[in-house]
Protein backbone atom coordinates (compact mmCIF):
# COMPACT_ATOMS: atom_id res chain seq x y z
CA UNK A 1 0.00 0.00 0.00
CA UNK A 2 1.19 3.49 -0.85
CA UNK A 3 -0.08 7.03 -0.42
CA UNK A 4 -1.13 8.66 -3.68
CA UNK A 5 -1.37 12.47 -3.75
CA UNK A 6 -2.88 14.28 -6.75
CA UNK A 7 -3.36 18.01 -7.38
CA UNK A 8 -5.60 19.40 -10.10
CA UNK A 9 -7.13 22.78 -10.97
CA UNK A 10 -10.90 22.82 -10.45
CA UNK A 11 -11.43 22.91 -14.21
CA UNK A 12 -10.20 19.30 -14.42
CA UNK A 13 -11.74 17.94 -11.22
CA UNK A 14 -14.39 15.90 -13.05
CA UNK A 15 -11.69 14.50 -15.32
CA UNK A 16 -9.52 13.24 -12.45
CA UNK A 17 -12.56 11.61 -10.86
CA UNK A 18 -13.14 9.70 -14.12
CA UNK A 19 -9.47 8.69 -14.20
CA UNK A 20 -9.69 7.46 -10.59
CA UNK A 21 -12.65 5.31 -11.57
CA UNK A 22 -10.80 3.85 -14.58
CA UNK A 23 -7.83 3.03 -12.31
CA UNK A 24 -10.13 1.33 -9.76
CA UNK A 25 -9.40 3.91 -7.07
CA UNK A 26 -12.74 4.15 -5.33
CA UNK A 27 -11.67 5.27 -1.88
CA UNK A 28 -10.04 8.70 -1.57
CA UNK A 29 -10.26 12.05 0.20
CA UNK A 30 -10.41 15.53 -1.30
CA UNK A 31 -9.65 19.03 -0.09
CA UNK A 32 -9.94 22.43 -1.75
CA UNK A 33 -6.66 24.32 -1.99
CA UNK A 34 -5.27 27.45 -3.64
CA UNK A 35 -2.43 26.70 -6.04
CA UNK A 36 0.40 29.18 -6.57
CA UNK A 37 3.02 29.13 -9.32
CA UNK A 38 5.38 31.88 -8.26
CA UNK A 39 6.50 33.38 -4.97
CA UNK A 40 5.73 37.00 -5.92
CA UNK A 41 1.98 36.42 -6.05
CA UNK A 42 2.15 34.84 -2.59
CA UNK A 43 4.06 37.81 -1.19
CA UNK A 44 1.43 40.20 -2.51
CA UNK A 45 -1.35 38.26 -0.77
CA UNK A 46 0.50 37.75 2.49
CA UNK A 47 -1.06 40.78 4.21
CA UNK A 48 -3.53 40.29 7.05
CA UNK A 49 -6.48 41.37 4.90
CA UNK A 50 -5.67 40.73 1.23
CA UNK A 51 -7.96 42.59 -1.15
CA UNK A 52 -8.04 39.82 -3.74
CA UNK A 53 -7.56 36.10 -3.79
CA UNK A 54 -4.01 35.12 -4.69
CA UNK A 55 -4.18 31.53 -5.91
CA UNK A 56 -5.79 29.27 -8.44
CA UNK A 57 -8.69 27.23 -7.11
CA UNK A 58 -7.54 23.64 -7.05
CA UNK A 59 -8.23 20.31 -5.40
CA UNK A 60 -5.91 17.93 -3.59
CA UNK A 61 -6.82 14.26 -3.56
CA UNK A 62 -5.17 11.52 -1.56
CA UNK A 63 -5.69 7.80 -1.36
CA UNK A 64 -4.06 4.79 0.26
CA UNK A 65 -4.02 2.40 -2.66
CA UNK A 66 -2.22 -0.43 -4.46
CA UNK A 67 0.73 -0.25 -6.86
CA UNK A 68 -1.45 -1.68 -9.61
CA UNK A 69 -4.03 1.11 -9.38
CA UNK A 70 -1.31 3.75 -9.12
CA UNK A 71 0.42 2.46 -12.25
CA UNK A 72 -2.84 2.56 -14.20
CA UNK A 73 -3.62 6.07 -12.94
CA UNK A 74 -0.15 7.39 -13.82
CA UNK A 75 -0.54 6.15 -17.41
CA UNK A 76 -3.98 7.77 -17.64
CA UNK A 77 -2.69 11.06 -16.22
CA UNK A 78 0.29 11.03 -18.58
CA UNK A 79 -2.05 10.60 -21.56
CA UNK A 80 -4.44 13.27 -20.25
CA UNK A 81 -1.63 15.81 -19.72
CA UNK A 82 -0.24 15.23 -23.23
CA UNK A 83 -3.61 16.12 -24.75
CA UNK A 84 -4.42 19.22 -22.69
CA UNK A 85 -4.37 22.74 -24.09
CA UNK A 86 -3.57 24.62 -20.86
CA UNK A 87 -0.46 24.95 -18.71
CA UNK A 88 -2.08 23.32 -15.66
CA UNK A 89 -1.25 19.62 -15.83
CA UNK A 90 -2.58 17.12 -13.33
CA UNK A 91 0.26 16.37 -10.91
CA UNK A 92 0.64 13.19 -8.89
CA UNK A 93 3.18 11.76 -6.43
CA UNK A 94 3.45 8.50 -4.54
CA UNK A 95 4.73 8.18 -0.98
CA UNK A 96 5.64 4.78 0.49
CA UNK A 97 3.99 3.86 3.77
CA UNK A 98 6.35 2.49 6.44
CA UNK A 99 3.70 1.84 9.10
CA UNK A 100 -0.07 2.08 9.31
CA UNK A 101 -2.84 1.26 11.74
Amino acid sequence: MKLLIVTVVLEFEKDILKLFKKANIESFSESRIDGHKNITSMVRTASWFPSEKGGVESSLFFSFTSDESINILFELIKEFNQNMETNNPIKAVVVPIEKSI
